[in-house]
């Protein structure tokens, strides 16, 4: 009896420890959707940047990152830490086209400076502080190629990056014209480029910024050029986790104040018009009416409502 007794008090025991254990993991999981609470809790964020990038996000060597994003992104932070009443620690994750959104889920990002396109199958997974800016999407191709529009490129290797919305779009496009490309796939947007630079690749089909930026920082800027027609225009966001407008709210917030201020018009100047590091060589692309339009119409719509007006 006393063995019968002693067995189900161990029983009894194992259950609660599981149970236990069950409420713990649920406080970390909602935890971890409370990106204010996590980040309180742990002293630091983590900032997902890209290497590559163009300029909104992209490394100087030595775990240093800088650009259009990386920018706003540091004033958000400083917002965050008014929020929870201390200094964070920030703490830079290299986050690829692939998997940038899945980081993001599960708490290993908790802000992502990339270079994302805010669209209806992504809010699926995430949520998008306001769009920075809108992007068109062209390619790049060498400049005594003698390619000036997609539908030269019967035949031809076309390199993008993978787990981009630009795979899509160049498929969309390969069917809807009937000019059959192979397309060539770099793992980042460095990669993609080596793919043109070297010869693999007789395009780049990417967001017009990301090319510029890449052939900015090129050994020869000058053997490349961007062609063709716009492909596609795309808002370009922030992404953070989903369900968190606590956190959502210090996001847009902070996009509101600079937007209002001047100073969102002041950094993309800084980026995309005026000298850059390393190199000091200009990306040359000026803002554009339909960006100019979205930091007056500041809103986090995805590209699908965009596409509707």
């Amino acid at each position: 009896m006393l063995k019968n007794v002693l067995g189900l008090k161990s029983s009894a025991l194992v259950v609660a420890s599981a149970l236990v254990g069950s409420l713990a993991t649920g406080s970390v999981i909602a935890q971890t959707n409370d990106t204010l609470a996590k980040i309180k809790a742990s002293g630091e964020i983590a900032m997902g940047v890209r290497d590559s990038s163009g300029a909104l996000s992209y490394t100087l060597g030595e775990g240093k990152y800088v650009g259009f994003h990386i920018d706003i992104c540091q004033r958000i932070v400083a917002n965050a830490e008014k929020a929870v009443g201390k200094k964070l620690e920030t703490k830079y994750v290299l986050v690829t086209s692939q998997n940038r959104i899945p980081l993001t889920q599960n708490g290993t990002v908790d802000i992502e400076c990339g270079s994302t396109t805010n669209n209806q199958t992504r809010q699926k997974d995430v949520a998008f502080a306001i769009n920075t800016y809108v992007e068109e999407v062209r390619m790049a191709v060498k400049a005594n190629s003698g390619i000036t529009s997609i539908n030269q490129l019967n035949g031809k290797n076309v390199a993008t990056t993978t787990g981009t919305t630009s795979v899509q779009l160049l498929r969309k496009h390969e069917k809807a014209t009937g000019v059959d490309f192979k397309e060539v796939y770099g793992k980042d947007h460095a990669d993609s480029f080596l793919l043109l630079e070297s010869g693999r690749a007789d395009a780049f089909v990417m967001d017009g910024q990301i090319l510029a930026g890449n052939i900015a920082m090129s050994k020869s800027p000058a053997d490349y050029k961007i062609v063709g027609e716009v492909l596609s225009v795309e808002p370009i966001a922030i992404m953070i986790r989903k369900d968190d407008p606590a956190f959502k709210k210090v996001a847009d917030d902070t996009i509101r104040e600079l937007a209002k201020s001047g100073e969102l018009a002041k950094l993309y100047d800084k980026w995309f018009v005026q000298p850059i590091p390393p190199k000091n060589t200009r990306v040359g692309l000026p803002a554009s009416e339909n960006t100019k339009s979205a930091w007056v119409n500041l809103n986090d719509k995805p590209l699908e409502e965009l596409l509707k007006k």
